[in-house]
């Protein structure tokens, strides 16, 4: 894949070509071009060969080839019967490594163990324009000092590619829908007998653990390096290795921490310190929940965790950042995919991912993920069942126009999930000992439906103009019975008094519509991208309840099903929010390795509020201006040093004493870092951050009952990250996160407290090894560690959640597309506690635990 470095050394190579001319045409007469050539002489003047001297190569700094790459001597392209072919001339292409990716219209194979070299040693590129009908353009490069690049454009869909290793070399056997329409009658051309069909390596976007581009940052498909922002991504090896769901996941990002236990319904995210609400593709929904309802991450191609202030892209967020979910889309080539997994506590789950073309010519694409688990916990009489279908289908509808529609299916039905225990008796003794780890305090059962549909339109007016458009509706419906939660714990320390939920019902619908238009153009030698968005939101959310005295229970010797008592409160509520955002973002390339992001987005909101027992109805409004100011600067290729200042809003909802509406709340952001490529398949970012939250709502000192805007909250840290390939074979994903989130000013909380829940250090590791050649290829292992430090248990700071470091294993093996893995989570059997609400909800962890998974790719 194209690392920020590299993408830095090419542009700086094209700018040498185009001021040196007179030295580049003089190097194309005089360095042997024979080794590069078209096979139809009848169209010679659609080719076009670059050499590039020693000396050149000096200037971008590109490393003369080790003993380890393979050196390609020379590209020879074809027509053939079927479309045409490219054979890269070497006489160890059974050696090459080859990863594809389709993008639109353009088919690329990145080799990452190739140069191209002539046989005097001189680095050379090749390039043809419109060689046959269909194609409108092939190009061989050198990307970077060990890496070679095959593109091929399409006019229309992408083009349907097969690898073939010859005595010539690796052959590239391409077939598009127009040559396919011209030569349906010709016979095909059989290989010869030396000849052998490669099994190449489909990887979407993604390069193993390392993850070169991200779009949600900046709505344009833009080179982490070139983004002034620190972004982690943790791709679909990672969460496959792992066995990973949604919480075990975000353990790979230690500034994310998730407050609510492993077999909560839906994620309680805070990042750098922060509360955050996640999003789905780029786009917010209903609180969060439409997107993370249930444990399961199906349909979940990746997790993107943008860190700092994102309103400027998303509207009302979080100062500390936003964990993005972006979910796998269709292929272009027959993909099929079956998984069965059995484990500890009768963990049982199936998936299935099915995805290709729905016609011959490839125009209309299909995905269709879809699982079913049943579970126990560790936690006595707990269960959860849960449902996904998420089908995807595409659509070419012309040359330069997708449509995609994406819809969604959830049921999550869960009994007695974890609600916690009290600190007395897990943290801190207990005179009638300690509390069992498995003892359940809540009897109630929630069942939880969500189904999202929605659809992306894109079309190019032009090489340089584009447009998006994306509309999706989703709806969320919780309906619970006889929750019980925990609300005093009397004096014998073992009764706990509890709360008891009754008829709960909680609706969501949700509308969001987006439109984004992206613009390339230039202002003299400065290259702009510019993008001008529009964001509208409606969330429509009606909640009723009844809430009860619920029966005590004794801790030590629990009698469960006895009957609630009196009605303490009832809600019959509805809030309808409307939102409308407007975005201008500039990405500016001052010079080959200077780039500035300018963005500014003004967000306007309504909230109205109905009491249907109290007979009332309330409304407020508001408006806040979102900038965003990067910069990044690559003194050499492989170096991204960066900063950035941002700001970000949440609506404050709500009354002061005199009846003035409450202003949002505001965050604001100063962030510097570096992103350094150590080789290219390994990245590694260093960043420091310090944020300021405003306008939080404290206790109003002079009126009771009331609150005041006079709080603020400031977090300052450093986050260091390493994701990549280290060997062949040999992948690692680890991260630290220092984070200091206190209390800076506040009537009720005393200042210096650190932010309930958060932690000063936390790190994780995750490396594998797997065998590369041999009897044991495709064996592999897989070692985790994951550190939480001691976490603030309340706001009052009163008591802390002890640090805890557990550790994970994997051993697997894949061959042929069959994948068996065994995967060990607290492999040591550690007590420890995830995390706590309060003195009276502190969450153990599970114990260890094995799961068996068996899959089949075909």
């Amino acid at each position: 894949m194209l690392s920020c470095g590299v993408w830095g050394t090419v542009r700086l190579f094209w700018i040498l070509s185009y001021k040196c001319g007179i030295i580049a045409s003089f190097l194309l007469l005089v360095y042997p071009v024979q080794a590069l050539e078209w096979s139809n002489k009848d169209n010679p003047q659609l080719n076009q060969i670059e050499q590039i001297s020693q000396s050149t190569e000096l200037l971008v700094q590109s490393p003369a080839p080790t003993s380890e790459i393979v050196q390609v001597t020379g590209v020879q392209a074809n027509r053939t019967p079927q479309g045409g072919e490219v054979i890269l001339q070497t006489t160890q292409g059974e050696q090459l490594q080859v990863i594809n990716r389709g993008s639109g219209n353009n088919y690329i194979a990145d080799i990452p163990n190739a140069q191209l070299r002539l046989p005097n040693n001189d680095a050379f590129t090749f390039r043809s324009e419109n060689p046959i009908e269909g194609i409108t353009e092939i190009t061989v490069t050198n990307i970077d000092a060990n890496t070679v690049r095959v593109a091929v454009t399409s006019e229309t869909a992408l083009p349907t590619v097969e690898l073939f290793d010859s005595d010539e070399g690796l052959i590239f056997g391409f077939v598009t829908a127009a040559s396919s329409a011209q030569q349906l009658q010709q016979p095909e051309t059989p290989l010869a007998e030396d000849d052998e069909l490669i099994e190449i390596l489909v990887t979407g976007e993604q390069d193993g653990y390392r993850a070169p581009n991200a779009s949600t940052a900046t709505r344009t498909d833009t080179p982490l390096g070139d983004i002034p922002q620190s972004i982690q991504i943790i791709p679909q090896e990672v969460l496959r290795d792992q066995r990973a769901d949604i919480s075990s996941a975000l353990l790979n990002s230690p500034s994310v921490r998730n407050s609510a236990p492993t077999n909560f319904p839906e994620l309680r995210l805070q990042v750098r310190g922060f509360f955050s609400q996640p999003t789905l593709n780029g786009i917010r929904e209903t609180n969060g929940l439409a997107s993370n309802v249930g444990p399961d991450l199906t349909g979940i191609e990746r997790i993107e965790v943008l860190q700092g202030p994102n309103s400027v892209l998303f509207g009302s967020s979080s100062p500390g950042g936003t964990v993005n979910f972006v979910t796998k889309q269709p292929l272009r080539d027959p993909y099929y995919f079956v998984e069965a997994t059995v484990g500890s506590f009768n963990f049982y789950r199936g998936e299935v991912d099915l995805s290709g073309p729905l016609d011959d010519s490839g125009r209309a694409l299909y995905r269709l993920n879809a699982s079913y688990r049943d579970q126990e916990f560790f936690t006595d009489l707990s269960e959860t069942r849960n449902l996904v279908i998420a089908p995807v289908v595409s659509f070419a509808l012309g040359e330069n126009t997708n449509l995609t529609i994406e819809g969604i299916y959830k049921n999550l039905y869960q009994d007695n999930y974890n609600l916690g225990l009290p600190a007395i008796g897990t943290i801190f003794p207990n005179p009638n000992g300690s509390i069992p780890r498995t003892r359940i305090t809540n009897e109630g059962n929630l069942d939880v439906t969500v189904a999202r549909i929605g659809y992306r339109l894109e079309h190019e007016f032009t090489e340089n103009w584009s447009l998006s458009n994306a509309f999706r509706y989703g709806y969320l419906d919780y309906d619970g019975a006889g929750i019980n939660v925990g609300t005093a714990l009397l004096p014998d320390n073992r009764t706990l008094l509890r709360g008891y939920l009754d008829d709960f019902d909680d609706q969501y619908s949700d509308y969001r519509l987006t439109t984004n238009v992206i613009g390339r153009f230039s202002t003299g030698s400065i290259q702009h991208q510019l993008l001008f968005g529009i964001d509208l939101g409606r969330l429509d959310n009606s909640i009723n309840f009844t809430n009860r005295t619920g029966a005590s229970i004794d801790l030590f010797n629990p009698i469960y099903g006895q009957p609630p008592e009196a009605i303490t409160f009832e809600t019959d509520s509805n809030s309808v929010t409307d939102e409308l955002g407007i975005l201008v973002q500039d990405q500016i390339a001052i010079a080959d390795n200077l780039n500035l992001l300018l963005s500014g987005r003004f967000d306007i909101f309504k909230q109205t509020n109905e009491d249907f027992l109290a007979d009332t109805e309330t409304s407020q409004s508001g408006s806040a201006f979102s900038p965003h100011v990067g910069i990044v600067y690559q003194p050499i290729p492989p170096i991204s040093l960066y900063a950035n200042y941002s700001r970000s809003f949440e609506p404050a909802i709500g009354r002061a004493f005199d009846d003035s509406e409450f202003e949002p709340t505001r965050g604001t952001q100063f962030e510097v870092g570096v992103k350094a490529d150590v080789n290219d398949r390994l990245l590694t970012t260093l960043a420091l951050y310090d944020i300021t939250q405003s306008n939080v709502l404290t206790d109003d000192p002079e009126n009771l009952g009331f609150s005041v805007q006079t709080g603020k909250q400031r977090s300052q840290g450093i986050e260091l990250s390493l994701a990549g390939e280290i060997l062949p074979g040999w992948n690692v994903f680890a991260s630290y996160a220092y984070n200091d989130a206190r209390v800076t000013e506040d009537n009720v909380i005393p200042v210096g407290n650190r932010i309930q829940r958060t932690t000063p250090h936390a790190a994780s590791l995750w490396t594998t090894y797997e065998i590369q050649q041999g009897e044991l290829q495709g064996l592999g292992f897989g070692l985790g560690l994951f550190f939480v430090g001691d976490r603030a248990g309340d706001t009052d700071n009163t008591f802390e959640v002890p640090s805890y470091l557990t550790t994970d294993a994997a051993i697997f093996y894949e061959r042929n597309g069959l994948r068996a893995a065994l995967n060990f989570k607290n492999l040591f059997n550690v007590d420890y506690f995830e995390n706590a609400f309060n003195r009276l909800r502190v969450h153990p962890g599970a114990p260890f635990t094995v799961q068996g998974t068996i899959s089949w790719q075909f």
